[in-house]
């Protein structure tokens, strides 16, 4: 059998060149026809087992490059869905598979390219987004790995938006809660620096992120700290303001045993800043140190030792007070029982009962006060007194210097008394006017209060109206002498007309005792030697004391007051 050969093209010609090998080999070897036709039979059938298995290869690349166009394909329709592209691509009919791939792979390495840097930005934007929801969750949660995975099918722009709007808001948030911190943690100091505190270790306990004062990002914004130091602020408010209620009513005592016993600026000195918060309110109070624990006791120590030294001054302050009260009435001439006063005083003192001194002494103080008005309403009428009293001393030393025949003589002294008289005789003029003037403004003050004004134990309407009625005495008395004396002198003139004139005999100063006789304005019980008008100590002592005048509330008060 013989073998054709088809014709080799110069591609073949290798494989035409080995067959002829063979068959010069085989020749050779001197194979017959049969085995070179089964060999040549093997040969084709190897030959086109290795075709058929590279159509196969090819068609499977063939497969897969179809496959892979239509998984690039839809990739890049994936891609532009995740990414929100609006673009769209289509290589149908567009030359061979590989010129398609070609075409595709630019833009598929592009859209990865923008998906990878698109899952990075959205990677950490949510990195902070659950880094700010753990500070503000606090130490106590931990990141949800969930929250951090980039759900790759929604990478548009528009969700990128949502999550810088997210992560905007929540920046806001934080900084609100730093600046809340910084409030808190600024109140705090403030009210540890007035309460003397350890504003280290009270923020401590709160956080400890919050001792450094330097560094505001590291601290500690989560809720549970908001609600730890806004409790700390309550709990120093609540303790500033139970100091200071207490330094209060300790400044209050201080003040009132201060006044009690009347010590000196120097001792209160040193004490001098507690008053000065009686009349603060909570939020004026801010001086350093002003309510520390060690102000508080040594102010209580101040005033237990005050306390004890003010029943040890007891007396003595009391007297003071009941002192002061004598004084005032003996300055507007109204009379108290300062003996049967002090013997009542005395008599609660020493009775050994629990007897409270602010209470006594502000009882003494409201008699001081109401004496005080007292004194004031008759200011007015006392100096009208003094007035008239003047006016009667200067009339009764114009008397005395008009009984004077030598008053003209040339002495030392006479021109002021020439003038003193002058101006005695204008005064003089003027008393029947102060005594209108005076008895109405007594008679108003009585209708207004109605009791009589007294004035050295007795009423003053009837010593004005005795003096007023021994003044018109004395006036007759005058006009009478100065009639008895014109009718001496007119017989006296006739006498010498019939019988001659004849030596002038002086009288004695002093002899005419007719007007003289009233002596001063208020009568013997109110004048004292060289200033009448007023008795002396003794004479009130002799006159006894008015029995109608009662201690009242430990102090005696006199009854026309």
């Amino acid at each position: 059998m013989t073998t054709a050969f088809l014709p080799l093209s110069p591609s073949r010609t290798t494989c035409g060149s080995l067959l002829h090998e063979l068959q010069i080999i085989w020749n050779e070897i001197g194979e017959n026809d049969s085995d070179r036709d089964k060999m040549l039979l093997e040969l084709e059938q190897e030959c086109l087992d290795i075709y058929r298995r590279k159509v196969e290869k090819t068609r499977k690349y063939r497969a897969d490059l179809h496959q892979s166009l239509a998984d690039a394909e839809a990739e890049i329709a994936n891609l532009v869905s995740a990414l929100g592209e609006h673009s769209s691509f289509s290589t149908k009919g567009k030359g061979t598979l590989k010129q398609q791939m070609a075409a595709i792979k630019p833009l598929l390495d592009d859209l990865r390219l923008k998906k990878e840097e698109r899952i990075k930005e959205f990677s950490e934007i949510q990195s902070q987004i659950t880094q700010i929801c753990v500070e503000i969750a606090g130490s106590g949660q931990s990141a949800n790995s969930d929250d951090r995975q980039v759900n790759e099918t929604d990478l548009t722009v528009n969700k990128l938006r949502e999550f810088k709007s997210h992560l905007q808001e929540l920046r806001k948030e934080k900084n609100l809660r730093l600046q809340k911190i910084n409030s808190h943690i600024c109140i705090i100091h403030e009210l540890s620096v007035v309460l003397s505190t350890d504003f280290i270790k009270t923020v401590g306990d709160v956080h400890p992120s919050l001792c450094d004062l330097s560094n505001n990002k590291s601290r500690s914004i989560s809720n549970e700290t908001l609600a730890r130091l806004t409790s700390v602020i309550h709990s120093l408010k609540q303790e500033k303001q139970e100091r200071l209620q207490k330094l209060q009513r300790l400044g209050c005592t201080l003040m009132e045993l201060w006044n009690l016993m009347d010590t000196p600026l120097e001792e209160r000195r040193k004490f001098d800043h507690v008053p000065r918060l009686i009349s603060s309110s909570l939020e004026d109070v801010s001086v350093q140190g002003c309510l520390a624990l060690d102000v508080i006791e040594q102010t209580e120590i101040e005033t237990e030792r005050l306390n004890i030294l003010k029943a040890s001054k007891m007396k003595e302050l009391v007297f003071k007070r009941q002192n002061d009260l004598e004084e005032i009435y003996r300055a507007v001439h109204m009379d108290v029982d300062s003996d049967a006063a002090r013997q009542i005083l005395i008599g609660i003192i020493d009775s050994g009962c629990n007897v409270d001194l602010a209470e006594l002494l502000s009882g003494m103080d409201d008699q001081i006060t109401k004496a005080k008005e007292q004194a004031l309403s008759r200011r007015d009428i006392l100096e009208k007194i003094e007035k008239w009293k003047y006016a009667c001393e200067e009339e009764k030393w114009l008397d005395e210097y008009e009984k004077d025949e030598n008053r003209y003589s040339a002495g030392r002294g006479a021109h002021k008394n020439l003038k003193r008289a002058e101006k005695a005789r204008m005064l003089v003029s003027k008393i029947s006017s102060i005594l209108e003037n005076l008895t109405a403004k007594v008679r108003a003050w009585e209708r207004e209060r109605g009791i009589p004004f007294l004035y050295d134990k007795v009423p003053l309407l009837s010593t004005l109206e005795e003096y007023s009625l021994l003044r018109q005495q004395r006036e007759e008395e005058k006009r009478r002498s100065r009639e008895q004396k014109r009718l001496q002198e007119q017989l006296t003139a006739g006498q010498e007309a019939i019988y001659g004139s004849r030596p002038n005999v002086k009288r004695p100063l002093g002899q005419n005792t007719s007007t003289n006789s009233m002596g001063t304005p208020l009568g013997r019980r109110l004048t004292t030697p060289g200033r009448p008008g007023i008795s002396t100590g003794k004479e009130r002592r002799e006159s006894g004391r008015v029995h109608n005048i009662t201690p009242v509330n430990y102090v005696a008060l006199s009854k026309d007051d």
